[in-house]
C-alpha cells in the first residue's frame, strides 16, 4: 500500500452541491473501498485548495484511477500525489550518496 494525498479544487458545480457533502463523502469513500482504497483523512481547507484528502492506494494506477472518477463527477478537479512517511523519508535519505 501506498499513501497519497489529493488535493481539491472544487469547480462551480461543486460549490453549489456542497450542502450534500456528508452523502458525498460517504459515497466517495465506498467508491474507494471498492478500488481497494482507503481514505484516512479529508480536510476542507482555504487558499489554493478547497480540500485535502489522504489516502492509501495499492498502487499508482488505482490512485490514479481514483483521481480521475472523481474528476469525471464535473465537481472537483484533483491533483494526486504520492507521499512518503517519515520513515520512508529517513530510509531515502539514508540511500543518498555521501
Amino acid at each position: 500500500m501506498g499513501k497519497f494525498v489529493m488535493l481539491i479544487r472544487y469547480t462551480d458545480e461543486g460549490v453549489r452541491d456542497f450542502k450534500g457533502f456528508r452523502q458525498r463523502i460517504a459515497h466517495a469513500r465506498k467508491g474507494a473501498a471498492e478500488l481497494g482504497v482507503t481514505i484516512d483523512a479529508f480536510y476542507l481547507t482555504m487558499g489554493e485548495h478547497d480540500a485535502v484528502v489522504v489516502f492509501d492506494a495499492p498502487d499508482a494506477r488505482t490512485a490514479a484511477k481514483l483521481s480521475l472518477i472523481n474528476a469525471a463527477n464535473g465537481r472537483v478537479r484533483a491533483v494526486t500525489m504520492p507521499a512518503f512517511t517519515e520513515d520512508e523519508a529517513a530510509e531515502i535519505a539514508a540511500e543518498l550518496p555521501a
